[in-house]
């Protein structure tokens, strides 16, 4: 598979999971430390538009803001800094990341607002559980007041306002159980 050149100005899902889907995350240190990194690595380059972290993958959903090369390094450096840490705290060596990580660019606006609703119902889609009260998506920080990396305005914005996000979380939640129950 061809990469996706990260482009100036594009929107891009960016995801990966752990070599041979081993975890990637087996504390909620991990989980903090990663979206530390998030803040630190990639923000300054980047809007944040949502992410979600699970045992074995994450989800981001980002817009590039600077030259291709610099957040691309910025990715780099992310990965590698927090690769470097889990290793070291669980006392493991090798790879923790799938070669590169996955981007797909985001061409038009009702594919990005269904992708944000797909990354924030990710726990009740991998683990049926309830989204609303996992605590490593950003839904809750789109919903909140506090200070946050993510371009918080702009995302609600796409969905109308703070009522409709709702919304349409909770219908696509609603769908999401009924295909349980017929498994």
């Amino acid at each position: 598979m061809k990469l996706e050149v990260l482009q100036r100005g594009y929107t891009y899902h960016i995801y990966n999971r752990g070599i041979n889907s081993t975890p990637i995350f087996v504390s909620d240190e991990n989980k903090n430390y990663f979206l530390q990194l998030l803040s630190k690595y990639v923000a300054p380059h980047c809007s944040v538009f949502a992410y979600c972290l699970m045992d074995n993958h994450f989800h981001l959903l980002i817009r590039v803001d600077d030259p291709a090369e610099k957040v691309t390094q910025s990715f780099s450096n992310f990965f590698n800094a927090y690769a470097k840490a889990f290793n070291k705290a669980t006392n493991r060596t090798g790879s923790l990341f799938e070669k590169h990580f996955k981007r797909i660019a985001i061409h038009n606006e009702e594919y990005l607002k269904q992708l944000i609703v797909y990354i924030h119902l990710n726990p009740k889609h991998h683990y049926n559980i309830d989204f609303e009260r996992y605590k490593y998506t950003s839904y809750k920080a789109c919903l909140s007041s506090k200070p946050t990396i993510l371009k918080r305005d702009e995302v609600l914005n796409y969905f109308g306002d703070r009522d409709n996000f709702i919304f349409v979380h909770q219908q696509r939640n609603l769908d999401l159980h009924e295909k349980f129950l017929l498994e």
